[in-house]
């Protein structure tokens, strides 16, 4: 991460932040702030501490005194698969016990940051993993990165992305990817909008690095400004639908049938998957 898009090698200080998880590392080098989701043991699913932590990063960034630029990135081939389904909260805080799920997620922290962000999509990123990349300033892919929306195959009313992904790929491709949950591929997700740019794998981390450089160039006051109008295209996002349907019997039946490795009850029996060992 010391070398620069253009191959000069960069002295310079990195300073590690601590953002209450142990599966983020934060590393604010000169103008430049890496964030790293490194939860490789459980895919990088997202735990409410890692959501709440990478919500700290954002403030943490536009409280920095100099211009900053954040990029979030994965390990591996996982960028994020969204949260956690299993119960394994593993690293819990108990100061975020009782917050509802709309408190912890970093979302709307992302999409209304004042620092410019990138999410630089090194693999697959699904769920909040999308969501996380569509509402950054720019978001660039490797060729690898897979996308997906599957949160109505759990029983879960998104009402996020029913607010955001029609803005970002129109009515019929946001109807098709939410109704279907299939996967899309990167150079599909560019040719939709969904990304911003595709890159070979080997070059994302560069090219993230030059999206955040110019972001920077730019008036921060006024680049403001534009963001705010931009951001003003998307929906409204209805919370309490949102807690209602998180919290309700279709989504615990959705998510327990997905720790179970089987079809949730509704599905018709002629397309149930047996259950897995």
């Amino acid at each position: 991460m010391g070398r620069a898009a253009r191959g000069a090698t960069r002295v310079t200080m990195a300073e590690r932040i601590d953002l209450g998880t142990p599966f983020l590392r934060l590393l604010i080098e000169d103008h430049l702030a890496w964030c790293t989701i490194e939860r490789p043991a459980a895919r990088n699913a997202l735990t409410s501490a890692m959501y709440f932590g990478l919500k700290r990063a954002v403030a943490c960034v536009e409280r920095c005194e100099r211009p900053t630029a954040l990029i979030l990135t994965g390990t591996g081939d996982v960028f994020a698969p969204g949260g956690e389904l299993r119960g394994k909260q593993d690293d819990h805080n108990p100061a975020l016990d009782g917050l509802s799920a709309m408190d912890v997620v970093p979302f709307e922290a992302i999409r209304a940051s004042r620092a410019p962000v990138v999410s630089a999509v090194n693999g697959i990123a699904m769920g909040g993993g999308l969501l996380i990349a569509m509402l950054s300033d720019v978001a660039v892919a490797s060729e690898r990165a897979i996308f997906r929306a599957p949160e109505l195959l759990l029983g879960i009313a998104d009402t996020g992305y029913a607010a955001y992904l029609p803005a970002h790929v129109g009515i019929a491709r946001a109807r098709e990817m939410l109704l279907t949950g299939r996967r899309i591929g990167a150079h599909e997700a560019l040719a939709m909008g969904l990304v911003a740019r595709v890159v070979p794998h080997e070059k994302l981390l560069d090219e993230a690095r030059s999206a955040a450089e110019d972001m920077l160039r730019c008036g921060p006051e006024a680049r403001m400004h534009v963001k705010r109008i931009i951001n003003a295209g998307y929906g409204a996002v209805d919370r309490m639908t949102f807690e209602a349907s998180v919290t309700g019997a279709e989504a615990r039946e959705g998510m327990r049938s997905f720790a179970e490795k089987r079809s949730p009850a509704w599905v018709p029996d002629a397309l149930r998957r047996a259950p897995q060992a």
